[in-house]
């Protein structure tokens, strides 16, 4: 498996909030693809980001070698966001500074040709097979909900004032709940998890295409970034690729 993780402040922001990893066992033939987006004033989104990175990829670690079949996966998962989203809350008790901290996430476990894909909040997986691109995961969030009420487009929600407003988050209260799915892969295809500073300024068509025409993660990953960075970048951006 090829696979290449980035992630840049963008043209905007002084800091960047985001966090990513990409955890091999090359053993098991298994990979762990994450993404962060913090939340929360000053340096608590980052805190939020990374601190929730840490705790959850290495309770995935630790608990990936005795986790062979979808459901013991899922477990898996339920328990490091559990565990991640207690060290957030915590710290966010315990410090005045980081008080109300928060952050999305969205996870995939690849083990062999069988993806567990696990979000919270806006930031999105996609899984690319063939020239057919199909957004995996459901934001949590205000937009989405309006679209499914028939409140307004999904072009129409791309420019709304609430589009960054989430539903739920990582570490903003003690318990969250995250949406798991199951897929099975082919091999040639990508898995492609970023942080909205990616999918809220380039199109799905435009992501099939950088996906498609690029042999390799690691230039799917910064041609990516490159036309996310041209279009102005507003906010931090973070892609993760994996190529089976």
């Amino acid at each position: 498996m090829d696979s290449c993780a980035i992630t840049d402040r963008g043209c905007v922001r002084k800091g960047n909030q985001d966090a990513c990893l990409v955890q091999q066992d090359e053993g098991r033939d298994a990979v762990l693809l994450l993404v962060c987006d913090g939340m929360g004033g000053h340096n608590a989104g980052n805190v939020a980001s990374s601190l929730a990175a840490t705790v959850f990829a290495g309770e995935v670690g630790e608990g990936l070698a005795n986790a062979s079949v979808t459901g013991a996966v899922c477990g898996l998962l339920k328990g490091a966001l559990r565990t991640a989203n207690k060290a957030v809350f915590d710290l966010g008790e315990a410090e005045s500074s980081c008080r109300g901290m928060g952050t999305t996430m969205v996870a995939a476990v690849v083990i062999g040709m069988d993806a567990t894909v696990m979000n919270v909040g806006d930031s999105r997986a996609y899984h690319l097979s063939g020239d057919a691109l199909c957004q995996v995961t459901r934001d949590h969030s205000v937009v989405e909900d309006m679209i499914e009420r028939g409140e307004i487009t999904r072009e129409q929600s791309r420019n709304h004032p609430r589009k960054n407003l989430i539903t739920r988050a990582v570490g903003t209260s003690r318990n969250v709940d995250a949406d798991f799915f199951s897929l099975t892969l082919r091999e040639g295809d990508r898995l492609l998890l970023c942080s909205d500073g990616l999918s809220n300024v380039i199109t799905d068509e435009e992501i099939s295409e950088a996906l498609r025409f690029t042999q390799d993660a690691d230039t799917a990953c910064r041609l990516l970034m490159e036309m996310a960075l041209d279009r102005g970048a507003p906010d931090n951006v973070t892609v993760v690729v994996l190529r089976v």
